[in-house]
């Protein structure tokens, strides 16, 4: 049966930039970079804490039809697509850290039942989470 997931996909506008921003600014590694077509090229990185898990760099297009990748492209501009959650040591010190690098954060670190959070927005409009996990039980949720 299935052993893990090893594959995730987040969108992109341009390849180079976002897999340039990825790697610079939080740590991953390029994994691969293979042209698939006159129009396609297949872009994957990875932590290097967590090799088995490729992230996939795609551009709207096929697999997707014209209209959902239109909607895609849109919601990427206008900085409304949701990406990935980053476990980190110490959020407060990963966002010291990377506001000086110059990443944009939409939420400062804060306190949560589950952890520090806070809320950053890679080179293309995802956001994405860096999370310093606490133990919690579903009650401190509510």
């Amino acid at each position: 049966m299935i052993s893990n997931i090893s594959l995730v996909t987040v969108y992109c506008l341009d390849q180079d930039a976002a897999r340039d921003f990825y790697v610079e600014h939080l740590g991953f590694t390029p994994a691969v970079d293979v042209p698939m077509g006159p129009d396609f090229r297949w872009v994957t990185i990875v932590h290097p804490n967590q090799p088995e898990l490729e992230v996939t760099l795609m551009t709207p297009g096929p697999p997707l039809d014209d209209d959902a990748a239109a909607f895609v492209r849109r919601q990427l501009e206008a900085g409304k697509m949701g990406g990935l959650g980053l476990r980190v040591e110490d959020c407060r010190a990963a966002y010291e850290k990377l506001r000086a690098a110059g990443v944009t954060f939409l939420q400062e670190p804060s306190d949560r039942p589950y952890g520090v959070e806070a809320v950053l927005r890679d080179n293309t409009g995802n956001w994405l989470v860096l999370v310093e996990p606490r133990e919690f039980a579903p009650a401190d949720l509510a």
